[in-house]
């Protein structure tokens, strides 16, 4: 079982950057896949990245591609979302979830991200 708390969220302008950090509890960590969702008021929720248990595959969604990457400390127990050029559309909840035998079964409470115009 793994447990999992998202940080670094806020405020930003358009144009700036923020680095997600997931802290992430349990003895089997380094064996998940994880990944990063985000959910905005009245849509449904997203993928956004995913990096592969040993942090050497990663996979972004069309929209952020260029601008975010994900990375994973496994001695850390720590997963890493850095957002540059973050754009209005990037405002929403930002979630960190593990993948347990293909199904992301455990999830952080979320942190919000918010971009102005």
């Amino acid at each position: 079982q793994v447990q999992l708390v998202e940080s670094g969220g806020g405020l930003v302008q358009a144009g700036g950057s923020l680095r997600l950090s997931c802290a992430a509890s349990g003895r089997t960590f380094s064996t998940y896949n994880m990944g990063w969702f985000r959910q905005a008021p009245g849509k449904e929720r997203e993928f956004v990245a995913l990096i592969s248990w040993s942090g050497g595959s990663t996979t972004y969604s069309d929209s952020v591609k260029g601008r975010f990457t994900i990375s994973r400390d496994n001695a850390k127990n720590m997963v890493y979302l850095q957002m540059n050029s973050l754009k209005p559309e990037d405002t929403a909840v930002y979630y960190c979830a593990a993948n347990d035998q293909a199904e992301y079964k455990y999830w952080g409470q979320g942190t919000q991200v918010t971009v102005s115009s």
